[in-house]
């Protein structure tokens, strides 16, 4: 009963590997790492925690537990684990449900967030749900953090001016800044444009120098020294001292929990995504090999965590897991130095943090917001796909104009939708040999096609929500071209079918076979071979239908095509068999038309009646148009060799008088035959259904001149 639940505590061992196999020499370059990215975390989880209004200190309680917790759990090692910019909006968003900022209900609803999100993800991980992050459109990411980037920016002009107001969309934000413009506080403004020009300034000059840290301290000494605090200038005040606390949330209130559920949900799916896609990142620059949900466990752990320890959600940022890496991060370890150093530094020198300005922290913000817009991804998704573009657009413009979990959610149905559009419309179309006969490729619109064979690709897979679609481009393609009996499905791009899939290739076959023709299939991976051999639909199409890639138009040509209508009636030279034929078409008044029709039942004959004929005295007159090699391999007693193309020059030598059957290898010959002759007065022309292979596979008497 239990069996399937063996690999969760495997999950929960991570921290157990990590440390025993751990190596001495990398002590050296993670305590550096974790150095260098403690001197970028301190101020970011500060004024990331800004976004969220929540306190700055609950953004260095949710530094220090969700990193450590994220890296002893985690799967990548230089990934970081804390708050980030994208997350925070959502958070603050999310919050706003609930109570307005800044109020105890809003600061406690924050942690109750943080659980919620970690049992999410962690439930993620342990039922090994990794694999679901893929079908989330990139372009949902690239939309969200653009939208994001632009609502942060919006949301931080109030403090770098100085403004006092409350909104919470982003055309009350707009009035409210027009309005409040002559209230601006105008050291407020200078202080916080010089901390933005001077870390743009800091970046080119001295781009491997901590540009926000340097920034943020400068800022602090002169609040201090110039006294701006007395002069109006806003400050974070003095940071609380210790260790993070723990704290009791109300995580029984189903009423409550219910009126976070969406937003949770969101903030799940894109920490994950977002996590997911920094250590895909990471692994293809160190080669890695990653464990999604393993990495999906320890991102649940460490929001749990920092819930409880008065945190609120994050997931691994972009920025500082690149600067481990660059750092010469080795293994999770520099991320639990990382915070440990933060965690010093709240210990012994969070006093100096009463004279930081919240119009420097809103300079940090508005540079990192800004290059959350890719505008190189944002260029490069609007010229590729439509669908990628319309995800991109809905997501960003949801975020700016809706709730943002509900953007994050749309975006997410958006990219489902748009998977599911594609899965279910695999392309269908004709293939023929190219020029070296040695490759299929599409043909095109002026190309000639064969008149008896039609070779389709089918590009994706047969299950119930594609079947109707590829059925609909198979069935139209055989309205399309009815002179082709035969057809052969390419069907190398098929990695699954069902029982639906099935269906549709068992109606296929019969349509073919209706027609006279029949319906071959050609390098079938096994997985999709092996299902049609366990549903019994391999031995009723017949073993011999299932064809490889070498010589399988050879196969068709010698045993299954007409030659007659090769040689007589096409002038295509499709395949590299056509190139040496003869084409005898002088054989006629007129152009040959590549296609008849096949005659309706009241003009055909089976082979157990015309027996019955033959013997019982009623003796009609059986003309074989087939060449003289096949009716020397075997013909009907009686019956009168005249090739088809003596029938169609010269049909004045058969008696009026008298029933005649026309016989064939498979009837297509027959048909033309009977329509011939019937265009020059014969009225009793019947054509033996099914032809020599009808008459062959009833079981009755040939004749052999071999």
């Amino acid at each position: 009963m239990f069996t399937g639940l063996n690999h969760i505590p495997v999950y929960f061992l991570q921290p157990l590997r990590l440390f025993q196999t751990y190596k001495r020499q990398n002590l050296r370059p993670d305590l550096m790492a974790g150095l260098t990215v403690a001197i970028i975390l301190l101020p970011q989880a500060i004024a990331f925690t800004l976004i969220a209004e929540l306190p700055p200190v609950m953004g260095l309680y949710a530094a220090i537990v969700g990193g450590i917790v994220g890296a002893l759990w985690g799967s990548c090692y230089q990934a970081h684990t804390g708050p980030a910019n994208a997350i925070s909006l959502l958070v603050l968003s999310v919050l706003l449900t609930i109570a307005p900022a800044g109020t105890p209900e809003f600061i406690l609803a924050a942690g109750v967030v943080a659980v919620l999100v970690g049992l999410f993800q962690l439930v993620m991980g342990l039922a090994r749900l990794g694999m679901l992050v893929n079908f989330v459109s990139h372009s949902v990411i690239v939309g969200f953090t653009a939208g994001a980037g632009i609502l942060i920016i919006i949301k931080q002009i109030r403090h770098l001016l100085g403004l006092e107001f409350s909104s919470y969309n982003i055309f009350e934000t707009f009035r409210q800044i027009l309005t409040h413009l002559p209230d601006i506080h105008w050291p407020t403004m200078i202080l916080g444009l010089s901390t933005m020009g001077f870390i743009v300034l800091l970046k080119k000059l001295a781009p491997k120098w901590p540009n926000i840290l340097i920034s943020m301290v400068i800022t602090s000494i002169m609040v201090f020294l110039l006294g701006l605090d007395q002069a109006g200038v806003e400050v974070i005040g003095q940071l609380p001292t210790g260790f993070p606390p723990l704290v009791k949330l109300p995580l029984f209130d189903l009423e409550y929990l219910s009126r976070l559920a969406t937003g949770v949900l969101a903030i799940g799916a894109i920490g994950l995504v977002q996590t997911t896609a920094i250590v895909r990142a990471i692994a293809g620059q160190t080669g890695q090999r990653l464990d999604s949900n393993q990495e999906f466990v320890g991102q649940g752990l460490a929001n749990i965590a920092a819930g409880f320890f008065s945190g609120y959600p994050g997931a691994a940022s972009f920025a500082r897991s690149a600067i481990n890496l660059k750092a010469g991060a080795q293994t999770p370890l520099s991320a639990i130095f990382a915070s440990l150093f933060v965690l010093l530094v709240m210990l012994t020198l969070a006093p100096l943090a009463a004279y930081l300005p919240l119009t420097a922290l809103a300079g940090v913000l508005t540079i990192t917001a800004f290059y959350l817009i890719d505008r190189t991804e944002i260029i490069r998704i609007w010229q590729g796909a439509r669908g990628d573009a319309v995800i991109m657009l809905a997501t960003l413009f949801g975020t700016l104009f809706l709730r943002i979990e509900f953007a994050i959610l749309v975006g997410i149905l958006l990219s489902f939708a748009h998977y599911l559009m594609r899965t279910s419309l695999p392309e269908v179309f004709p293939v023929t040999p190219d020029e070296s006969f040695i490759h299929f490729v599409r043909q095109q619109p002026h190309q000639l096609s064969c008149p008896q064979l039609g070779i389709l690709k089918i590009s994706g897979d047969l299950y119930f929500g594609a079947v109707q679609h590829v059925e609909d481009a198979i069935c139209q393609h055989l309205t399309d071209h009815p002179e082709q009996r035969f057809l052969l499905l390419r069907m190398h791009g098929v990695n699954q079918c069902d029982f639906r899939g099935i269906q549709m290739l068992e109606a296929i076959k019969k349509r073919c076979r209706e027609r006279g023709g029949d319906l071959f299939l050609m390098r079938l991976e096994k997985p999709v071979l092996d299902f049609m051999k366990t549903n019994g639909f391999y031995d009723r199409l017949g073993p011999d239908h299932f064809l490889t890639q070498d010589h399988v138009i050879g196969h068709l040509f010698q045993k299954v095509l007409d030659p007659a209508i090769c040689i007589y009636e096409c002038n295509a030279r499709v395949f590299e068999e056509c190139q040496n034929l003869p084409k005898q078409t002088y054989l006629t008044d007129g152009p040959l038309q590549t296609y008849m029709p096949i005659p309706e039942a009241v003009n055909e004959i089976s082979p157990e009646e015309l027996h019955q004929k033959l013997h019982n005295g009623r003796l009609p007159l059986v003309v074989d148009v087939r060449e003289p090699r096949e009716f020397k391999q075997g013909h009907i007693p009686q019956s009168q060799l005249i090739p088809l193309p003596k029938i169609l020059a010269n049909a004045s030598t058969l008696p009026q008088n008298r029933e005649i059957v026309v016989v064939c290898r498979s009837g297509w010959r027959s048909a033309r035959a009977m329509c011939m002759l019937q265009n020059k007065g014969y009225r009793q022309v019947r054509i033996l259904r099914g032809g020599m292979l009808a008459w062959e596979a009833a079981g009755l008497e040939e004749v052999s001149n071999n």
